[in-house]
């Protein structure tokens, strides 16, 4: 029997669930956001700020696609959800019935109540309209000030930064995102945000954003007490799950709408997927709520089996996540704790350029690897994976290190100089890693 499938959100995790679902079924397939017409890559907004790319660019898809697969697109806003009788409220005032429902309202940048972060010229960074308000707000600007030390933080920094606007970067923390980094990582971005010339405030509190006379932001106030004059403020100390529109119903919510392991609510028929789930019992080694793209496509991915009439279970399997600092780029597989147990133990590598980096972390006693960061050097997802499945120790990790390493042909290789490093480190498990790369990248190491 066909079913009318209807999705709220059109971000990584609601459009993965539609095209999978369209794979699987022949249901009726229907996708409603207010943010745009169509899916774009969110990841990608910052490149179309800097110059690298158009709107257009980052659709994944091209317009007719949806319309071809028998997906249709909603532009508009849900208002209310009568979970009894199965329908929206929209705020152009038409109502809209369905027999699944998919909720996957992404994120919003959280607020915590600051003097003046209504203002003119402040704003975060995560939907399309903040990418708008930000072209509106920072032309002609002489200085901006980044508020919030994480991924969207450094990303927004560059941005302005790529137009010439000075930036002071406030940061709570005593060291860049050391809530995730261990020390000698979180220093190595300490010094590059700075050698960008990036005004890197650390230990630094926002108190208050000051107003000109026309409502708009001039200057921001520290915990300190010092003024640091600007005529834009980002916000972006974290994003919370962006369901205030789901308060006081029937459906159970906590920090994020709380899921089962199939993605299910409290309540029949409806599901939830992407930063704003909340899964009730997350795997080990996994957050309850996740807001990263490559959790979005799985989980998405995972419940359109079950709306296609196949009940599969929601199973990440190890963490993995990358990201960019200005030009560095990073990437982490497994556990690689901010600060780790009595059992662990890590092994760090330099290069004297401070761009590139490894930090592993393994059982002290087993010598098991447990997981890596990875800084300026590109490594193979699959081949970590493997490793992490099979339990393998760190011998045989930095042994077989070249396996992993997906740099392109003619880029320098370190697993050399890293294995000399580990062996001089821990004699009695030396390792002599192997190649597996090409005559003429081994001809250019």
């Amino acid at each position: 029997m066909q079913k009318h499938i209807v999705i709220i959100g059109n971000g990584i995790a609601g459009i993965t669930t539609a095209r999978w679902a369209r794979k699987l079924s022949d249901h009726q397939i229907t996708v409603i956001s207010s943010e745009t017409d169509h899916f774009f890559s969110r990841t990608a907004l910052m490149h179309i700020y800097m110059g690298h790319m158009e709107y257009r660019h980052t659709k994944p898809y091209e317009d007719w696609f949806w319309e071809k697969n028998r997906i249709k697109l909603k532009r508009a806003r849900v208002e209310q959800v009568d979970f009894e009788s199965r329908q929206l409220k929209l705020d152009d005032g038409s109502s809209m019935a369905y027999d699944e429902l998919v909720l996957a309202t992404g994120s919003k940048p959280n607020k915590f109540g600051w003097p003046g972060q209504d203002l003119k010229g402040v704003s975060g960074l995560y939907h399309f309209q903040d990418l708008e308000y930000m072209e509106e707000y920072t032309k002609g600007i002489s200085r901006a000030v980044v508020v919030g030390g994480g991924l969207i933080g450094i990303e927004m920094a560059e941005m302005l930064h790529s137009r010439n606007i000075p930036v002071t970067f406030l940061v709570r923390e005593n060291s860049f995102w050391n809530n995730v980094l261990q020390a000698e990582e979180s220093e190595l971005i300490n010094r590059h945000i700075r050698k960008n010339h990036i005004d890197l405030r650390l230990s630094t509190e926002l108190k208050e954003i000051l107003p000109d006379s026309e409502g708009r932001a001039r200057a921001v106030v520290t915990g300190e007490g010092e003024t640091i004059d600007c005529q834009f403020v980002g916000l972006t100390a974290g994003v919370s799950p962006n369901i205030a529109f789901l308060k006081d119903t029937a459906l159970e919510t906590d920090r994020g709408i709380l899921v089962d392991e199939f993605l299910r609510t409290n309540l029949p028929h409806v599901y939830a997927v992407g930063d704003c789930a909340q899964v009730r019992e997350p795997q080990a080694g996994r957050r309850a709520i996740e807001a990263v793209w490559y959790v979005g496509r799985m989980m998405g991915e995972t419940l359109a089996h079950t709306l296609a009439g196949t009940e599969t279970a929601y199973k990440p399997g190890h963490w993995f996540n990358s990201a960019k600092f200005i030009d560095i780029e990073y990437q982490t597989y497994g556990l690689v704790p901010a600060h780790m147990t009595e059992t662990q133990a890590a092994f760090y590598w330099e290069h004297s350029d401070e761009l590139k980096a490894v930090k592993f972390v393994f059982d002290k006693q087993s010598l098991a690897f447990e997981g890596v960061n990875t800084f300026g050097i590109r490594m193979r997802h699959e081949v970590f994976q493997q490793w992490l499945l099979e339990k393998r120790d760190m011998p045989y990790v930095l042994k077989h290190l070249s396996e992993a390493n997906f740099d392109p042909e003619f880029f320098r290789s370190f697993e050399k100089e890293i294995g000399h490093q580990w062996s001089t480190e821990h004699p009695d498990h030396p390792v002599k890693p192997t190649s597996n790369r090409s005559f003429f990248s081994r001809l250019f190491a």
